[in-house]
């Protein structure tokens, strides 16, 4: 089994995107395929309907960004940066503190305002718990998500330099609150690109996985000791029902995004289908790895040695993807979050 060096690649630092294409279907798309002799589509998104037939199915992470990045200040004045990762209970938020050590449980934090530093009035929150990984368990008393605009920063990626508004890190489709990170393939479309989708026969179907900030965790030594965290998902049972529908008349469900296919490949039960309801996913996906349900891919270009590329080369082939992303480089794609996508059939 290949190793984590197998799932390196060389790009030069102007390729990765800083910026997100406008209108967003304007971005390109290298569209690749799993079999037969390696070629290749240079295309753009708003292209995506010559590639697609009517009964073709497309499912969507609807999953919306939060402003997860606040400050806070404990009562001896010292500043920390909280970086919400999920609510586990009402009021209740796993979180990534910095400085962590100096959070111990019973640390009182009093939010801040980004503008000018004040406390916000009735926002606080204890540290009630300490996890294995560092993260801690954060009981905020008051309303936070509705003060969460006002307080609250969107945390971009490291990679990402340039100042993103919060509605340019949001899919157009974005419904349900909870991701710390944009599941950014689903960036790509516009009102009008989905329009002329549903005006062809495909079928547009969404569910909920909430991305926290592992996205960006880089894997370390061995790779069969790397350790997913958890990310909630939800899948609605119409979609569920319309994804084994599709299976069973042998039309080709096509993920939008990672997320979307961690989420159907973990609620796959074999004899059942993808059974609809809410869960948490562990699920790292890495050759060999056998798909259940999906039938083509579109997404991004992700980085070197992420737990993201290694999904793409178990669904397109390890040596298939690096060539692919060979190419991408050469012919001036743009990468990451905010980059260029890739249509795999």
């Amino acid at each position: 089994m290949a190793g984590l060096e197998a799932y390196d690649y060389h790009l030069p630092p102007e390729r990765i995107a800083q910026e997100g294409a406008e209108p967003r279907d304007l971005a390109r798309m290298l569209v690749v395929y799993r079999e037969g002799p390696f070629r290749v589509a240079h295309k753009r998104v708003r292209d995506l309907p010559e590639f697609l037939r009517p009964g073709d199915l497309l499912v969507f992470n609807e999953s919306k960004v939060i402003p997860a990045r606040l400050l806070a200040r404990k009562p001896t004045g010292g500043k920390v940066e909280v970086l919400l990762v999920r609510e586990r209970a009402p009021g209740l938020w796993e979180a990534l503190l910095g400085p962590a050590r100096r959070a111990p449980v019973g640390t009182e934090l009093s939010f801040l305002s980004p503008r000018d530093l004040s406390p916000v009035p009735g926002l606080k929150a204890e540290v009630v718990g300490v996890e294995e990984d560092g993260v801690r368990l954060l009981q905020i008393q008051g309303d936070l998500m509705a003060h969460l605009e006002e307080v609250g920063e969107v945390p971009l990626p490291p990679y990402i330099k340039a100042r993103v508004p919060l509605e340019r890190y949001q899919t157009v489709y974005a419904k349900r609150p909870g991701s710390v990170a944009a599941p950014t393939a689903g960036l790509h479309f516009t009102p009008e690109l989905l329009k002329r989708l549903r005006e062809m026969g495909v079928e547009l179907h969404f569910l909920t996985l909430h991305v926290g900030p592992g996205t960006f965790r880089p894997v370390k030594g061995e790779l069969e000791k790397h350790a997913m965290h958890a990310e909630p998902y939800e899948i609605p049972e119409a979609t569920a029902l319309a994804v084994n529908r599709a299976k069973r008349e042998g039309r080709r469900v096509i993920a939008v995004g990672t997320t979307v296919v961690r989420a159907l490949e973990s609620a796959f039960r074999e004899g059942e289908g993808v059974v609809p309801g809410a869960g948490e996913t562990r699920l790292f996906i890495r050759p060999p790895y056998a798909f259940r349900v999906i039938d083509g891919l579109f997404t991004n270009f992700h980085l070197p040695r992420s737990t993201l590329l290694m999904l793409v080369a178990a669904f397109l082939g390890r040596e298939r993807t690096l060539e692919a992303y060979r190419l991408a480089v050469a012919e001036g794609y743009r990468f990451y979050s905010l980059g260029d996508a890739m249509l795999i059939l």
